[in-house]
């Protein structure tokens, strides 16, 4: 009987179309550079960057849409929520809209996003900053935050006790420092982040039991395998940061870029591939469990095809 019960209980789990997920989870446009977030709402939101086809380089990624879930498996695509044509500033080409975050505070969503504002992309970077009062349409370009070097990758940590501290780099630089109130300025001096090992870019920050993490990904090309995603710890959001590791090897992508994220008491590393494409700049994103360590280091992360589990 109880070979029966349990039988009968797994027909009815797949009945209700409660099967496992996909990675890549997005399929029918390309995405990168996944920023992942849990808000009010109890859904788990994701902020990619889109990989236009067909592909030319890095420079076409001209648009963002964001996704969400309540379940981990079946995922909402909510639409496009800004495109290189609505930033007044930006250059008049448009493209290299790179991998974005999104923070909240006090009834507002901060959009971020790195755009460059001339020709000359290299060398113009700005991180633009759009608002709304809802997590995933209605943003409007705002402007850019002031006073920054030209770099890419923004990062938002909105800590405990509500400060929230601005992190970006590239190039082998990451940089960190308090934002003011108003979410879209600097407050003080942005600072390096020492301690972190080979640092390229895709600077995320997480917490967990009173520890910070910053995780990025590596300068690593050898052999044909490329980026890793390594972490570093600290007993403060700007450090200085302790090197633990690699928690992700390369990917079948020449790039690697991520976020991780707690759901409903079960940690989730996000991050892309090229697995539909099969090209470097058509890249797809995709989710797997994280785990700890007692220690509070963490696991390697292992790519599956099947992604996690439903949760409730």
């Amino acid at each position: 009987m109880k070979c029966k019960t349990l039988f009968a209980a797994v027909a009815l789990w797949a009945a209700a179309g409660n099967s496992y997920a996909q990675n890549p989870f997005v399929t029918d446009i390309y995405t990168a550079d996944p920023s992942a977030h849990v808000w009010a709402d109890g859904r788990l939101y994701v902020y990619p960057s889109h990989d236009v086809a067909p592909p030319r380089g890095c420079d076409l990624m001209d648009k963002y849409h964001v996704y969400s879930t309540d379940d981990m498996v079946h995922w909402k695509d909510e639409g496009q929520i800004l495109e290189a044509s609505q930033v007044p500033w930006g250059r008049k080409e448009g493209g290299f809209m790179w991998a974005p975050d999104c923070a909240y505070k006090k009834g507002t969503y901060y959009f971020y996003f790195p755009h460059p504002s001339g020709t000359d992309w290299n060398h113009t970077w700005k991180i633009g900053v759009a608002t709304s009062d809802k997590p995933a349409s209605n943003f409007k370009v705002q402007g850019y935050i002031q006073g920054l070097e030209p770099m890419i990758d923004p990062c938002v940590f909105v800590d405990d006790d509500g400060q929230a501290y601005f992190y970006y780099g590239g190039g082998g630089k990451c940089m960190g420092g308090k934002l003011k109130d108003n979410m879209t300025e600097i407050d003080g001096a942005m600072q390096p982040m020492t301690g972190l090992h080979d640092f390229h870019e895709a600077s995320w920050v997480h917490k967990r039991k009173g520890i910070y993490y910053l995780s990025y990904s590596d300068n690593h090309d050898s052999a044909g395998q490329h980026n890793r995603m390594c972490y570093a710890t600290s007993n403060s959001p700007l450090g200085p940061w302790q090197y633990r590791g690699i928690y992700m090897n390369p990917t079948d992508s020449y790039t690697d870029h991520g976020s991780i994220v707690e759901y409903k008491g079960q940690w989730y590393s996000f991050y892309h591939t090229s697995a539909l494409s099969h090209f470097d700049w058509l890249r797809s994103i995709c989710v797997d469990k994280l785990f700890y360590n007692p220690d509070g280091t963490i696991q390697m992360v292992i790519p599956t095809k099947t992604g996690p589990e439903p949760v409730k």
